[in-house]
């Protein structure tokens, strides 16, 4: 019985709309639109199927629609890999406490720990920059540790 109702699912092309279906669905609970681009396939082979087209024929057609369109996703913006964890710890979107200043008491080989917006924080001087301003503006957060420059704006007022 079982490999009758396979059989008729796979002859009727319901293999194909079916298919679709699950991979729109796994492609809602992923959150990537390459499990859509598979799906297109799918509805491109069983298109081809309602045409007439032939089993062989419609297994290429799916990989050859599929392939394509994961292709063309790659070269589009929604395809490309960002560093969109990298620049959060930079990204004043993100981090509103970027751009934000604070005093610094005293500094051991480029670290300390200051109190800011009432709590007591790692601070690391960024490379190249002096432990003698009196402030200092916060460029990146890497954890609980802040990154921070001499604040331009104190140079500009002095």
């Amino acid at each position: 019985m079982f490999c009758f109702v396979e059989a008729q699912v796979f002859q009727s092309g319901l293999f194909w709309w079916i298919g679709a279906g699950v991979l729109i669905v796994l492609e809602l609970l992923h959150g990537t639109f390459y499990l859509l681009m598979v799906a297109l396939g799918f509805i491109a082979a069983a298109l081809a199927r309602l045409a007439g087209a032939d089993l062989p024929l419609q297994f290429g057609i799916a990989a050859a629609v599929a392939l394509a369109a994961v292709l063309l996703l790659r070269k589009s913006r929604f395809g490309r890999k960002t560093k969109t964890r990298a620049e959060a710890a930079r990204n004043p979107d993100v981090n509103l406490d970027i751009g934000s200043t604070l005093t610094v008491p005293a500094w051991h080989d480029g670290h300390a720990r200051t109190s800011y917006r009432g709590a007591s924080w790692e601070v690391e001087l960024a490379p190249g920059e002096p432990e003698d301003a009196n402030l200092y503006e916060i460029t990146a957060l890497r954890g609980n540790c802040l990154v921070v420059v001499a604040s331009r704006r104190a140079a500009a007022r002095a």
